[in-house]
């Protein structure tokens, strides 16, 4: 009798030895969670102070603000050398006003986001729509103009295609990476991409194309009667859009040039720059 008193006694013992190391066990996998938590809590901080990218500083420094753009009368072209239109001027109000010169760098549009990661350009300042996709991609300004994008054929079938189902017969050529494009594939339409909407145009003007996919704007001053392709015009908006300026996500520079934009609309600058190069029905008011 006492051997087995004896017995239970001993592992009565031993079931309390287990349950104490199966207390003690857990107690490092507790500290081991709140250590991963709290890891999580500070990454998440170092992220939040790390979110706003000091660029304003880096311009100021290189003495010059790098503008990514495309060649797009009337907003960024060429005269005798020297790049001009409404987006051009703006831009280089807006360098002046940071204390720096401008620069501009003809880009692959296709590859927009991408230069301004890389940092081979500061912002892209070239009548850019704010579509998801560059939304997403960028920092951008609040929108300061109106665009759509619109078909361009000869004038001389304009009357055939006064609607976007009866343009899905025709060959367009379209700017890579463009709103244009992004019309073209929602319409289901046959599209060659092309380096920009200048060659977009060239492409109808010599018959490769059947038809172009260009902005409102760009439409207005170099199509028809007047302009360089007078044989052309442009027939059916598929969309209706805004023009904003981007910037590195995260970039300081973005409010720097919304403030810009701001002031520029109250003391008339914009107004002024709009209507030397015959856009300012599209600005955007208020």
């Amino acid at each position: 009798m006492k051997k087995i008193i004896a017995l239970l006694l001993a592992l009565l013992m031993v079931g309390a030895v287990l349950a104490a190391c199966g207390k003690t066990a857990d107690k490092p996998a507790a500290t081991e969670a709140a250590a991963t938590q709290a890891a999580a809590t500070a990454d998440s901080a170092t992220a939040d102070s790390a979110a706003t990218v000091a660029d304003l500083d880096k311009v100021q420094k290189a003495g010059k603000l790098i503008v990514g753009i495309t060649d797009f009368e009337p907003m960024d072209y060429q005269k005798d050398g020297k790049w001009i239109g409404f987006d051009a001027d703006m831009a280089t109000k807006f360098a002046e006003s940071l204390g720096v010169k401008v620069e501009f760098v003809e880009i692959d549009w296709d590859n927009k986001a991408l230069e301004l990661k890389g940092g081979s350009i500061d912002c892209v300042w070239n009548g850019m729509t704010l579509t998801p996709e560059v939304t997403s991609a960028m920092s951008c300004t609040n929108a300061y103009l109106n665009n759509a994008q619109v078909v361009v054929v000869n004038k001389n079938v304009a009357d055939k295609y006064a609607d976007a189902e009866s343009c899905k017969t025709l060959s367009f050529a379209v700017e890579s990476g463009s709103a244009g494009q992004e019309q073209a594939e929602a319409n289901g339409f046959k599209f060659t991409e092309v380096k920009d909407q200048a060659t977009a145009l060239m492409e109808v003007a010599s018959g490769t194309c059947d038809a172009a996919i260009i902005d409102s704007l760009m439409a207005s001053a170099m199509v028809g009667e007047g302009t360089g392709y007078e044989q052309l015009t442009y027939t059916v908006a598929l969309n209706s859009e805004e023009y904003g300026v981007g910037f590195r996500q995260g970039s300081d520079l973005t409010a720097k040039c919304n403030e810009f934009l701001a002031a520029a609309k109250a003391d008339g600058t914009l107004k002024t720059t709009a209507e030397q190069y015959k856009v300012q029905t599209a600005l955007i008011e208020g």
